[in-house]
């Protein structure tokens, strides 16, 4: 009964978000603040993570080619479809409810501790549109990083694997052309977005309804990781069946 009663507060929670809207001239201030925290203070670490990624797909790619009668443009084909269905949009999009969810869930609760959530309340402002959408808008740039994490990714596979002498330039970027199919980037994208909505909400969920004191919102930031981390998965295996299966 509690997770219904939770899922029910969530489902209420994202309809006041767009009720009773800020005036555009602070609110534009609030997104462009949230696009640079949420996103150019997040590209960093994904390309960190990408890159490396990429390199570890196509070594484990190369190491477990042991016949001659497989093509060694098998290693590009590899990390390009690992790279771009799993990797950049699932793997990133965890790492970034670790960064970016607990961020907005410990800064929200941060006010709601402070009692600066009531003190917007008591002036008349909603409190959960002028918190949770700019972050909502502005991780509708999350594709961007996703763009990014693929391109840097499969660099990081095309250095490992030439750098490393498991394939050649022209049979890995033979590899990266072989039986491409457009529809799988939008696929990734698609899911970018999904959980982009996640990764802004439910955080925000659980800083602004969160009770206590400084302790809880440690707690709370905890927590908010956790549930994403799991709506994200559960997410990520339904879209792949309703778009690829």
């Amino acid at each position: 009964m509690n997770y219904l009663a939770s899922i029910g507060s969530y489902a209420i929670m994202v309809v006041e978000v767009f009720k009773k809207p800020t005036k555009w001239k602070i609110m534009k201030t609030l997104i462009l603040k949230e696009v640079d925290e949420l996103i150019y203070g997040s590209l960093g670490i994904i390309v960190f993570i990408s890159f490396f990624i990429g390199g570890v797909v196509a070594i484990q790619t190369a190491l477990n080619i042991t016949s001659d009668l497989i093509p060694k443009n098998l290693v590009g084909f590899a990390t390009r479809q690992s790279v771009i269905l799993e990797f950049a949009p699932t793997f990133c999009s965890i790492i970034m409810a670790g960064k970016v969810g607990s961020f907005i869930t410990s800064s929200i609760g941060t006010m709601r501790v402070t009692e600066q959530i009531d003190a917007l309340e008591v002036m008349g402002v909603n409190a959960l549109n002028y918190l949770v959408f700019p972050k909502i808008i502005a991780l509708l740039l999350y594709p961007f990083i996703i763009a990014i994490a693929m391109y840097v990714g499969i660099f990081g596979g095309w250095f490992a694997s030439v750098f490393g002498g498991f394939s050649t330039s022209a049979d890995f970027v033979e590899g990266l052309q072989l039986e491409f199919i457009p529809f799988h980037v939008a696929y990734s994208f698609i899911k970018s977005l999904v959980f982009a909505f996640i990764i802004a909400t439910i955080p925000s969920f659980h800083g602004f309804y969160m009770k206590g004191g400084a302790l809880e919102v440690g707690k709370a930031s905890t927590t908010s990781f956790v549930w994403t981390s799991v709506v994200i998965i559960i997410v990520n295996y339904t879209l792949t069946q309703l778009l690829l299966g």
